[in-house]
């Protein structure tokens, strides 16, 4: 008797097997890899919302104290007067539910603008004004009046020892005072929206990486088939 076999029913199962194990490792990488590309889109979206928002804050908050701010040239300032006039009240922390009263010394400094030789009350910086207009720099109220005493004396004696400094006027003349350091300046500006502009392009440069890679691998997807 002659039994006869196929030789190719062996040989077609193995070309079965490998051809399902390669699509099933393609759907895997595919599965991957849309997987990977997912989370770099939600990244870059995160990135931007997060920048967008730090825009935000910083509009009403910076950018906005920036935009009132009168006290816009920078002049020179040579110093007239500086002495300790009297002190004030003033309340500080000491814990949960705890607040005190102290006091801190009052220093005034008078200068001569260089730019308009008047005589004008400095500032420490914009809050002073807001604190209390009567005096050029207020030390941190603290329950010891020794040391916010020594502290005003440091400074008087500093501004004794550099009579010459730079300062910010107002060219309208609206203020009549001005400035030792403006809390937001340009620089000071720039650097607060360095991080979120950065945060910002960087979210958008991964959503579009992200989808020039998909445009790509479609592209070449298209051509494999054109050529098949």
């Amino acid at each position: 008797m002659f039994i006869w076999t196929s030789g190719r029913s062996s040989t077609s199962y193995r070309h079965d097997e490998r051809r399902d194990h390669d699509l099933l490792d393609k759907r895997k990488t595919v599965t991957a890899l849309k997987a990977g590309e997912d989370r770099a889109i939600l990244l870059g979206l995160t990135m931007m919302v997060c920048a967008i928002m730090m825009y935000f804050l910083l509009g009403i908050t910076l950018l906005r104290s920036y935009m009132q701010s009168v006290w816009t040239e920078e002049t020179q300032c040579t110093l007239l007067n500086a002495s300790i006039t009297e002190t004030f009240n003033c309340s500080f922390n000491c814990g949960p539910d705890c607040g005190k009263i102290s006091q801190y010394p009052c220093l005034q400094v008078y200068v001569n603008v260089s730019s308009s030789g008047q005589k004008f009350l400095l500032y420490h910086t914009e809050e002073t004004i807001k604190i209390n207009s009567e005096c050029s720099y207020i030390p941190k109220c603290s329950k010891n009046f020794e040391e916010a005493l020594s502290l005003v004396n440091v400074v008087m004696e500093n501004f004794k020892k550099y009579q010459h400094f730079s300062c910010f006027y107002d060219p309208e003349g609206v203020q009549k005072n001005v400035l030792l350091t403006k809390l937001y300046s340009s620089n000071v500006l720039f650097h607060s929206l360095f991080w979120p502009t950065s945060m910002m392009l960087g979210g958008l440069a991964i959503v579009a990486m992200v989808k020039l890679t998909q445009y790509l691998s479609l592209l070449c997807e298209r051509i494999q088939r054109i050529n098949r």
